[in-house]
């Protein structure tokens, strides 16, 4: 008989105990989530990608919509449980509703640590947690102000780096002496120190918050020195705690986390527990690997085998800022009973400790080069007697025998039982299995499978030369990947197809390309969306159905479920009259927080989905048209005030770039689509960091290309110098032209003309005038087609079902 689930937070560890308990016992359970979040489930490890630009929430979704629905599962989003009933077995949440179960699993994971101090309820004073946490950060970035980071370890060093790329003045506190020193050593921690003050970061340690200052928001962090650190900022990111409270209000035993036994079991026999919320021997975890043995071992007791049991084991410790190689693991304490094996290259910036007792590895401390991390921790977990390699242990496996082995020599010596992937438990016997015995042939495989590298991605290296040991010469990392599982074709042979084939649907593609599903999924159909409208601008009728919300919309979702609005300001130039209409709106529709952003931009926060298209109609009269703000698209085009006021002006920066987005707007390109015109080199506007940009100099203006402010830091690629606004704006519309036509949905421009080549773009852009008029001339065709208001449109009563209010409907009590 089918018994009932339920699940209390929709986390990745209860998202991986699902994925084994519908292998292991497919319709055993009925199963309903009450999630505290308003959203499903996403991957936490990839929030510091998400801060720093270089992923979209969509990107690090783990299970979206669809998989609920195909699982048969009820998912309250934005529904936080208040109160569990254990005589009754029922669990009620804060928006009244009550769920019986026959089975609970608690997985509330942890809330952040808030040191007591002045101030800390301060606006500005946030914590770094979750995606909600993510999006305040990124607002408060849009100022480009001063951010202050209290607490040096992983999640507080990811922070200051994501604020930093995203052009914040940020400097981290640390109370000890070194950054992550419960992970690292000292030697390694000041490797660290100077790796983060070289992207601009200030680190101040042995720093002791006093107070947070300011009247009303946060102004500043006062030091127990009493030195005062100016932020209109402040992330706190000094530690968690377990999320135990709801299981200490039900009567169950709690004391650092919810107590459970090595098979996931509360006090109560209906009850499990497992995440970042429970405690099982005496011990609770923040890192992944043990939540998803928690999630691997409550599902096969659920399922009702009750032979696995949690043991403890430690885990790598990995940073995910890009740049920064680091690997800690096991005890790297000093003792009188212990040995050390030291290696450091101060010219190559690298750093290895191991730690020895009795001749066997108990910890591992390695900077700048990591790759022997695998092997390291395989000889410390099965306590290796390292004695007849001692001499050339610290050198790692490929030296051991005396002379360098081949990289791929030493990937197959590992043992069958060597972990591979830390985060998800994957052995490289299993992998090699899966391989061979399902017929893998691509990473996406590999990771679908095993999921092997499919969290931090940190042992990808190691998984492609697994696969290129298992598939020999067949195995080709540089091979086409296939778009989605629905299909085998990439994303090139899907566009080079659609054009070849003259295929002019959604239904047309899918049918002719033999698509493996009936109708796609959110991974294809948005791209060939995209692809259909760029390459049949006149005959392809854009599929709304098919974009995220926020482009159906034409608005960004907020984490309260209202929107934010941002009219275009042509090369963010405004008047009186366009500031009394946005004020008008503002007081009429009482929005609550009018915010500057960093693209020279108003955003209106706090709107209402029903009241979108009446905030347009308004804005619509004083002239404002969409700024989409949230589009696959051109959004700005950021301008410095030029020669016209400023006296180190060479060049009408301002007029130029008002031209360049009165010409572009409305385009949809394969990424969002950011420029910006500085008026002389000393580059106010940014231009150098942007997907396009132009610096005006005395001899004309010099345009640039590729820029990138995420994980991948990097100044613009200069496209070429021309000498007028006329071929300035020709060369632009070009090189974006045939961004549209060549780049892979969602490709950034920069991660684009990496994989074609800057040589062979200035060839077709910069060298070849007809291949360049070519590419404008289809530009300008497709704006003919691109160039209406979506607010307009909307406003006229276009897709009205979309912002009409979910009706509320009463049912008569039902006769007994």
């Amino acid at each position: 008989m089918t018994q009932k689930l339920v699940i209390i937070g929709n986390g990745m560890a209860p998202g991986r105990m699902l994925e084994h308990l519908f292998e292991q016992a497919p319709g055993q359970y009925q199963v309903t989530i009450f999630n505290a979040e308003p959203r499903v489930n996403y991957d936490r490890i990839m929030l510091s990608p998400v801060l720093s630009g270089e992923k979209d929430y969509e990107e690090i979704i783990i299970h979206g919509d669809g998989w609920y629905i195909k699982h048969g599962i009820t998912l309250y989003k934005g529904h936080k449980i208040v109160a569990i009933d254990r005589a009754k077995k029922t669990v009620t949440s804060d928006h009244g509703v009550t769920e019986s179960y026959d089975k609970l699993v608690i997985a509330t994971g942890s809330v952040p640590f808030i040191i007591p101090v002045p101030g800390k309820d301060l606006r500005g004073v946030i914590t770094y947690r979750d995606l909600d946490d993510v999006q305040a950060m990124l607002l408060a970035a849009q100022s480009r102000e001063k951010a202050v980071v209290i607490g040096g370890g992983l999640l507080g060093l990811e922070a200051a780096a994501g604020l930093a790329s995203r052009g914040m003045d940020v400097t981290v506190l640390h109370v000890m002496p070194t950054l992550m020193e419960r992970q690292l050593d000292p030697a390694a921690g000041y490797l660290l120190q100077k790796a983060v003050e070289d992207r601009g970061i200030k680190v101040i340690c042995k720093a002791n918050t006093k107070a947070i200052i300011g009247d009303g928001r946060v102004e500043g962090i006062e030091l127990d020195d009493s030195r005062i650190i100016p932020a209109t900022l402040v992330v706190m990111a000094v530690g968690i705690r377990p999320n135990a409270g709801i299981a200490k209000d039900a009567g169950l035993a709690v004391n650092r986390g919810i107590v459970v036994d090595d098979g996931m079991m509360t006090s109560d026999g209906d009850i499990m527990a497992l995440g970042e919320c429970a405690e099982v021997g005496g011990m609770v975890y923040g890192l992944v690997a043990p939540l998803y043995e928690m999630a691997r071992i409550a599902a096969s007791h659920l399922a009702g085998d009750r032979s696995p049991a949690f043991v403890h084991s430690d885990t790598p410790t990995k940073l995910k800022v890009t740049g920064i190689n680091l690997f800690s693991l096991g005890d790297f304490a000093d003792g009188d009973d212990r040995e050390e094996i030291v290696l450091r290259d101060a010219a190559g910036g690298v750093y290895k400790r191991l730690v020895l007792k009795d001749n066997r590895i108990i910890g591992t401390v390695l900077y700048g080069e990591t790759a022997d991390g695998a092997w390291f921790n395989d000889l410390k977990k099965k306590q290796t007697d390292i004695s007849d390699m001692r001499e050339t242990l610290i050198f790692g496996q490929a030296y051991q025998g005396g002379s360098p082995l081949d990289p791929m020599a030493a990937v197959a010596a590992l043992p069958d039982d060597a972990e591979i992937c830390g985060c998800n438990g994957v052995c490289k016997g299993k992998i090699v299995s899966t391989i061979t015995g399902k017929s893998l042939t691509s990473l996406d495989d590999v990771r679908a499978h095993t999921k092997a590298s499919a969290s931090c991605g940190s042992c990808t290296g190691l998984v492609e030369q697994l696969m290129t040991l298992t598939l020999g010469d067949s195995y080709n990392p540089a091979a086409v990947q296939p778009m989605c599982t629905c299909t085998e074709l990439g994303h090139d042979d899907v566009r080079r197809l659609i054009k070849a084939k003259g295929l002019k649907t959604i239904p047309a593609v899918m049918q002719e390309l033999e698509w493996k599903t009936s109708c796609g999924c959110a991974k294809c159909r948005p791209a060939l969306n995209y692809y259909l409208v760029c390459d049949w601008p006149d005959e392809y009728a854009d599929d709304y159905q098919s974009r995220f919300i926020n482009e159906r919309v034409h608005a960004n979702i907020q984490k309260d479920g209202t929107y934010s609005v941002v009219p275009r300001m042509w090369g963010g130039v405004t008047n009186a009259q366009e500031l009394r209409a946005i004020a008008d709106v503002v007081d009429k529709f009482e929005i609550p927080l009018v915010k500057v952003t960093g693209g020279q931009r108003i955003d209106l926060l706090g709107i209402e989905k029903e009241d979108l298209p009446a905030v347009w109609a308004d804005l619509g009269k004083a002239g404002f048209v969409s700024g989409q703000a949230y589009a696959k698209g051109l959004r700005t085009v950021k301008t410095c005030v030029g020669s016209d006021w400023c006296r180190f002006g060479t060049q009408d920066s301002t007029g130029l770039g008002i031209r360049i987005e009165k010409f572009m707007w409305g385009s949809w390109t394969p990424a969002k689509l950011k420029m910006a015109v500085s008026g002389c080199p000393r580059n106010c506007a940014e231009a150098t960091c942007k997907d396009i940009g132009v610096v005006c100099v005395d001899s004309g203006f010099e345009i640039h290309f590729a820029g990138a402010a995420g994980l991948d830091i990097k100044g613009t690629e200069v496209l070429g110098l021309v000498k007028t606004e006329d071929e300035a704006l020709e060369h632009i519309v070009a090189l974006t032209q045939m961004y549209r036509e060549q780049a892979r949905y969602l490709e950034r421009i920069y991660t684009w003309a990496k994989r074609v080549g800057l040589d062979e773009i200035r060839r077709q852009i910069l060298g070849d005038a007809d291949k360049r008029k070519a590419y404008f001339d289809r530009f300008v065709f497709s704006q003919k087609f691109a160039q209406v208001d979506p607010w307009s449109e909307r406003v006229s009563g276009k897709d009205k079902h979309e912002f009409r209010p979910m009706a509320t409907v009463g049912f008569s009590e039902a006769a007994e």
